[in-house]
């Protein structure tokens, strides 16, 4: 039995060596094959090395007394001290309550807007009609919100602004919206929606593109109308695409757009537009807790991962493919 034993070993020692040395041929042939594909990765795998992984190193402040002038190795170990301090601070629970609650209101309504579109645009049958619509939703974007919160001031003015003009006109009391507490956060996810919609709405349009058309053509045959198509042909399609996106966007949960809050917020709506970011940069930046404020963003990116494990485990258990 036992030669029997040191027989099969030594019978398929060679063949696990013969499969690797197949498997590196294989890996160096498609190498050679594809090496201009791979050399398109290099840059944006040195820039994931270089702003993503290697700042990594620096969570290690938020267990620490950080100073700039000892650094790394020589400040103070203090453990988990700035987790308890931010847990006992009153006003962590009150940036909190903002951040989860504007980032649920950007998903509810801002995170169907780029469905929506796409969809609309996708019934369009004049293409010049059609890009030129997708063209004005598109230019948003590719403003930075210095220029559209500029924009957004000045016509919220609640003197010179074209909408308070319409209020006064209408025989109604002007609106202060960006320093009225009730409206702050209307008009942080509207301008959201309004600069992001149409390119959010692009990924989508290229998932209609790719439905065979003759699912259409047989619903026809059979009777279905518009609305039908829509609900049994156009959304199940665009079901993989929506989880993929809604999982991507769940590990953003606690991240709700620095530059719009900061631009647009001023000290009368503290109390509903302060944000992780915005209280980062304030405590962090200008009053130099370094420490403190990197155990937040610590926390925020632990609970965004809690977010994304859960989702991804629930979109799984409800039989459709997450994201591992």
């Amino acid at each position: 039995m036992e030669l029997n034993t040191v027989t099969a070993q030594s019978s398929t020692t060679p063949l696990k060596k013969a499969v690797k040395s197949q498997k590196w041929r294989g890996y160096t042939s498609n190498f050679r094959s594809y090496w201009d594909l791979y050399l398109l990765m290099v840059p944006g795998i040195v820039y994931f090395i270089i702003f993503k992984y290697l700042p990594m190193a620096g969570i290690v402040i938020a267990f620490q007394d950080f100073s700039i002038f000892n650094g790394f190795t020589g400040s103070e170990w203090v453990g988990l001290e700035h987790f308890r301090k931010m847990f006992e601070d009153p006003q962590f629970y009150t940036i909190f309550r903002n951040t989860l609650l504007i980032s649920l209101y950007k998903i509810i309504w801002g995170f169907p807007g780029p469905i929506i579109l796409a969809l609309l645009l996708n019934e369009i049958k004049y293409v010049f009609f059609k890009r030129t619509i997708q063209t004005l939703a598109y230019l948003p974007h590719f403003l930075s919100w210095v220029i559209l919160g500029g924009i957004l001031i000045t016509v919220l003015s609640p003197t010179t602004g074209t909408i308070n003009k319409a209020l006064i006109f209408m025989g109604m009391e002007p609106i202060f919206f960006l320093a009225n507490p009730s409206w702050f956060r209307t008009v942080l996810v509207a301008s959201d929606i309004w600069k992001d919609m149409g390119w959010g709405a692009i990924i989508y349009l290229a998932a209609l593109a790719s439905i065979d058309p003759q699912l259409y053509e047989a619903a026809v045959v059979d009777g279905a109308n518009k609305w039908k198509q829509l609900w049994h042909i156009t959304l199940p399609s665009l079901t993989s695409t929506i989880i993929i996106l809604f999982l991507l966007r769940l590990g953003h949960v606690l991240d709700v757009g620095f530059e719009q809050i900061f631009i647009l917020y001023n000290s009368l709506v503290y109390e509903v537009a302060d944000v992780f970011e915005t209280y980062v940069y304030r405590v962090g930046i200008a009053q130099a807790e370094f420490s403190y404020t990197t155990a937040i963003g610590l926390f925020k990116s632990i609970v965004s991962l809690l977010f994304v494990l859960v989702a991804n485990k629930l979109v799984k258990w409800f039989g459709q493919d997450g994201l591992y």
